[in-house]
């Protein structure tokens, strides 16, 4: 007999709300979790749970530092499909100002990709382009080095044959935005990046992320999240490019 189970909004929905860490007060924390699930056994066994987190607070009076740390299992047909850990952290300084620096270090595997870890660490510039009541928009620009190592050394672009670590310097622009509409019945929020190696031309990423929020109660939101993104360097007959569309819910200690 087939059974269908679902945890879904077990504390809150898929992916992150973004955290304006120009808005933060004096020992203020804010934060959000998500945690979501979906298990079907029966013909075909299905198994997918997410969670995620986000947390930013001030150290120091003039230093805001934001985490967002999360972790992604599926399996289909008892064959684990994904396996992923990803946690991004940003460390600014004077964030109430136009202009800003920062310091970041992320580290993430990826079981499709055949990524044992990526880190990744720099610092760049934060531009307030716009900032009006509770709507903003800013545009970044930071420079890391970063060191891949995969599972294997056979790539789409066969220059990288033979060595399963990559290292390489990029550069990065960063643009991210929130707007509140129509009376704060709809939050619009995005978060792009493009992500160019400084040393290859080849080698380069970039992401898209477009999420839609509808407040059903204080600190309650529906959320839609669309996620596009795209490696121009991944392991011999893989895709390029992965696009995500999900629905849930965001629970969260501010307004």
């Amino acid at each position: 007999m087939k059974t269908i189970v679902y945890f879904l909004l077990l504390i809150s929905g898929v992916l992150h709300a973004q955290i304006n860490e120009s808005s933060i007060d004096s020992l203020e924390v804010k934060a959000n979790l998500s945690l979501s699930g979906f298990f079907q056994s029966g013909n075909v066994e299905t198994v997918i749970f997410r969670a995620k987190s986000d947390v930013i607070f001030k150290p120091w009076r003039k230093w805001v530092f934001k985490t967002q740390n999360s972790y992604v299992y599926q399996e289909f047909g008892k064959e684990k499909a994904d396996e992923d850990i990803l946690s991004l952290n940003f460390l600014y300084i004077n964030p109430d100002r136009r202009v800003y620096p920062l310091f970041l270090g992320f580290v993430s595997t990826n079981f499709r990709r055949e990524i044992d870890v990526r880190v990744l660490y720099g610092a760049g510039v934060t531009f307030e382009i716009l900032k009006h009541d509770k709507n903003w928009l800013k545009l970044s620009v930071s420079s890391e080095y970063e060191r891949t190592n995969f599972k294997q050394a056979r790539f789409n672009i066969t220059d990288y044959n033979g060595t399963a670590i990559v290292k390489t310097f990029r550069g990065t622009l960063w643009i991210n935005g929130k707007y509140h509409v129509f009376k704060d019945k709809i939050v619009l929020s995005h978060e792009s990046y493009v992500q160019p190696s400084l040393e290859y031309a080849d080698n380069y990423r970039w992401q898209a992320d477009l999420s839609l929020e509808f407040p059903l109660l204080k600190f309650l939101n529906f959320k839609i999240n669309y996620k596009h993104t795209f490696e121009s360097l991944v392991i011999t007959n893989q895709n390029r490019e992965d696009q995500f569309l999900t629905f849930g819910f965001t629970l969260k200690n501010y307004k």
